[in-house]
């Protein structure tokens, strides 16, 4: 004689019936599976992983951003400082790339749907960050007095001046248009396609092209 399922596991299969209907069950599989497929692609596209690093070919991911790198690599912080040194928090690593992905997100947000200004100027949560990092490196010039338009304790507080509004070129040069600098010149990036596409799309674009007899 056959035993009745235990009673948590009948409750368990008819909730399941209750959310997913039997003749919605492969729909939703379909979705589920074009939605992940999409992700992938979107990740791709996006090179996504390249984010995670400290690499500031990663902030040309967005074109709009070219100027700025082009400044950065032909001054004197290239060689010292990536883009994150000055940008991105230190003061934990849960900070820092809380704050990068929280950044990243916003920046993603306007350059996809075209939302970034003429002249591109940092928000109010990156200017502490950016005041913060510029201190963390040249502490040693305001602790020694060598610096006298603003002392240590007016800068840790905020309280003086910041130091960009004195060393307003540093590092980026004067800030122009977007439409000024479209052809700052920046690396080449890695392309997004994989080779074996590639291959796929020149056979293709190939017997297209071929003569009809």
């Amino acid at each position: 004689m056959q035993s009745d399922p235990p009673p948590s596991s009948s409750n368990s299969q008819s909730s399941l019936a209750r959310l997913c209907p039997p003749g919605w069950r492969l729909p939703i599989l379909i979705g589920l599976g074009t939605l992940f497929g999409l992700s992938i692609v979107l990740l791709r596209v996006s090179n996504a992983t390249s984010y995670l690093s400290d690499d500031p070919k990663a902030c040309v991911n967005c074109h709009i951003m070219t100027p700025q790198f082009a400044t950065w690599e032909r001054g004197s912080h290239a060689r010292v400082a990536s883009c994150n040194d000055c940008h991105v928090p230190h003061d934990t690593l849960l900070n820092k790339y809380y704050f990068k992905a929280k950044d990243g997100a916003r920046h993603a947000f306007m350059f996809t749907f075209h939302m970034e200004p003429q002249v591109i100027k940092v928000h109010e949560p990156g200017m502490a960050v950016i005041q913060d990092n510029c201190i963390r490196c040249h502490e040693h010039l305001l602790d020694e007095g060598v610096h006298l338009a603003v002392s240590l304790q007016e800068a840790e507080t905020g309280t003086g001046k910041l130091c960009w509004d004195c060393h307003r070129e540093t590092p980026h040069g004067k800030v122009n248009s977007l439409s000024s600098t479209q052809w700052a010149r920046t690396p080449t990036l890695d392309p997004v396609m994989p080779e074996w596409m590639n291959k796929q799309l020149s056979k293709q674009n190939e017997s297209e092209n071929e003569p009809a007899e």
